[in-house]
């Protein structure tokens, strides 16, 4: 329901819902995690504990909160990036490069934010199940790039077990047909798994390494090292 159709005590409640995770996000950003705690929140915001909780019934359900809007921000940089490719015609191999950019960009921009979804589990917390439908969001766009490709002997491996998953779960050829409309078929589906996942994996490497600020003090530029890695993969999946 949008905002405009909402009574005034519904409205209260999502703005207030919005600073408690703006206050939280706060926490995140300055010491991670383990820096979460809903009693500092509701002293940041003026509000007694008991009345925060008629918010976010627990730390986990904050979480999941977070946890989802951070995901759904992700997708949608990266779904913006996959559009202006569309509509000037990139090739796959630009198309790669500007969903990596876009990827860095939202990831070293709020690197709280993609720590919280791509880095070390939460101790003793348990993603809701929706959770998985919005990270395939993300890496969604990357799927189209490689199904028309043609991998070398590098990465056949990958492409083999991704085959193999396609077999056992139904699920995913549906995932990867949502965004790959080319991948027609079960090889072109496993090209465009192998090709995602690597990507992501490539992905992750550097810009998790960036965003945890673990390059500091080295003497070269994240732009570089990205941009190498990602034409190396172009090249392992013959990318125009």
């Amino acid at each position: 329901m949008a905002e405009a159709q909402l009574g005034p005590r519904a409205r209260y409640r999502e703005q207030t819902r919005a600073e408690i995770k703006e206050s939280a996000l706060r926490q995140l950003a300055d010491g991670g995690v383990a820096a979460l705690a809903l009693t500092r929140i509701a002293k940041d915001m003026g509000l007694s504990g008991p009345a925060l909780y008629r918010y976010f019934a627990s730390r986990d359900d904050l979480l999941n909160a977070l946890i989802r809007d951070a995901f759904d921000d992700a997708a949608t940089a990266i779904g913006v990036a996959a559009a202006r490719s569309d509509d000037v015609s990139a090739s796959p191999r630009e198309r790669l490069r500007s969903l990596a950019a876009a990827y860095r960009t939202w990831a070293v921009g709020e690197p709280h934010r993609y720590l919280l979804i791509q880095g070390s589990p939460v101790p003793g917390y348990v993603a809701p199940a929706d959770t998985l439908d919005r990270a395939r969001a993300v890496l969604g766009p990357f799927l189209a790039v490689f199904a028309g490709g043609a991998p070398g002997a590098g990465v056949t491996p990958v492409v083999t077990q991704m085959a193999d998953w396609l077999a056992s779960d139904a699920a995913v050829g549906g995932w990867v047909t949502e965004y790959a409309a080319d991948a027609s078929d079960t090889a072109a589906c496993a090209r465009a798994l192998a090709g995602a996942l690597l990507a992501w994996a490539q992905l992750h490497g550097s810009v998790g390494l960036e965003a945890a600020g673990q390059f500091t003090g080295m003497g070269h530029s994240v732009d570089t090292l990205l941009d190498a890695q990602i034409g190396m993969l172009a090249d392992a999946f013959g990318l125009e």
